[in-house]
């Protein structure tokens, strides 16, 4: 066992393989797999096999699941330059923030890095370093009732103003049979990463950018912004609840999965669970791209996920590379679908027949993927957090009628540009 981890990191696995050279030969990595749900298990088996193919042995260790917590130990570990850790699992808004203590995997993944969405790559690409490897992918959804649309001889929404007309519709018609508390649409409000999320996604759906443009540009105080953000708050205390403004992903499940919503916006993994056994909206409910702000607008959802990185004061640092090209390789991916419904990040996996044939959820999302935004991580870099929070407490003001969008986003417009006037992004 190498140094110490850490107070927060549990050693809990271990794969051995048999060496192939001899045991002097075998080195000893450590992984930083996330332990939620099958993930640990997933990553387990994927270590294992790489493990008896190379004669290595891989330790897998928990971080807090926390995100806020796991980026602080993480960068705590890099500050420290600790080299306990070989491959770190990093959230898809984090390479900016980490590229410095990261290892270049461009020679590495060579012509291999085009195959994976366009999206990953470019968020997990700083100064034109591609920094970490996509794993799996996330994107936002708009889960939506079948029965009581259908009943209400509605289709499926492709505007914001058209989902606000259903929401209001299909409302009231549920109050007038019994349900007072039902609601149109719910979604992620709290002053939070999830805010900026569902905010980006409805500016971006009505051609007003993404905060900061690809040149490092602040762009947010546009029209189109300004009246995306006019729409949203016109969803509060009508179609949604005053309470959505403090709402994450697992309230506003909560509310849907128990039929007291008609559409919610969230992640895949709400799947899985509306279908358990014991959802109440089982077999009742279906699925769409999020959608745009108006008629002739593109929708486009927020990309998440996660990749994997190698850092720069690894002892092993060519083994960590070739075992992370291994998980986010085609094989491995496949894998972690079929075992795992994690979505991955290789477009032609979509069309896999195994993976049409044992889960289709993944291969409708293809479209859905390809339309997807990218928060403007990879050029805040170190500063993203700080982007992030100025602009979901921007948002939160007006959604909360405290400030009005026009002001709101001249002013962060204002505070942004002087925090890049003053440091520059990553400073």
């Amino acid at each position: 066992m190498r140094g110490v981890t850490g107070a927060f990191l549990i050693i809990v696995a271990v794969s051995t393989g048999i060496s192939l050279n001899g045991a002097a030969r075998a080195a000893d990595l450590a992984i930083a797999c996330s332990a939620l749900g099958k993930e640990r298990e997933l990553c387990l088996q994927g270590i294992d096999e790489w493990a008896k193919r190379t004669g290595n042995t891989v330790h897998i260790v928990s971080a807090p699941n926390s995100a806020t917590e796991r980026l602080a130990l993480y960068q705590q570990l890099l500050a420290a330059r600790a080299p306990d850790i070989d491959v770190f699992q990093i959230d898809v808004v984090w390479p900016g923030i980490l590229a410095r203590d990261l290892v270049d995997l461009t020679e590495a993944a060579g012509p291999h890095a085009a195959d994976h969405l366009p999206a990953m790559i470019k968020s997990a690409t700083v100064d034109r370093r591609l920094v970490a490897m996509p794993w799996f992918a996330d994107v936002g959804l708009l889960y939506y009732r079948k029965d009581l649309l259908e009943a209400a001889g509605r289709p499926v929404p492709r505007s914001l103003s058209e989902l606000a007309e259903t929401a209001k519709l299909v409302q009231a018609r549920q109050r007038a049979a019994g349900d007072p508390g039902f609601w149109g649409y719910v979604w992620q409000g709290r002053a939070y990463e999830g805010l900026t999320v569902n905010a980006l996604e409805w500016i971006a759906s009505s051609g007003g950018g993404t905060i900061i443009d690809d040149a490092g540009k602040v762009t947010i105080d546009n029209p189109a912004a300004e009246d995306a953000l006019i729409t949203a708050a016109g969803f509060v205390g009508t179609v949604s609840p005053r309470g959505v403004l403090n709402y994450t992903e697992e309230e506003a499940r909560g509310v849907f999965q128990s039929g007291h919503a008609l559409f919610m916006r969230n992640w895949p993994y709400v799947w899985a669970l509306g279908q358990s056994a014991d959802s109440t909206v089982k077999d009742r409910i279906g699925f769409a791209p999020l959608p745009a702000g108006g008629p002739q607008d593109t929708p486009h959802a927020v990309l998440g996920g996660q990749l994997l990185a190698v850092s720069a004061y690894s002892a092993n640092r060519e083994l960590a590379i070739d075992l992370v090209m291994h998980l986010t390789g085609r094989e491995e991916q496949k894998r972690r679908a079929l075992a795992g419904s994690l979505n991955p990040t290789i477009p032609a996996l979509f069309d896999d027949a195994d993976i049409r044939r044992d889960a289709p959820f993944i291969a409708q999302l293809r479209p859905i993927f390809e339309q997807a935004v990218a928060r403007p991580s990879a050029v805040a870099k170190a500063s993203y957090n700080k982007v992030s929070a100025r602009f979901f407490d921007a948002v939160h003001q007006v959604l909360s009628g405290t400030l009005d969008s026009a002001p709101a986003l001249e002013r962060l417009a204002q505070a942004l540009r002087r925090e890049e006037a003053r440091r520059g992004w990553g400073r």
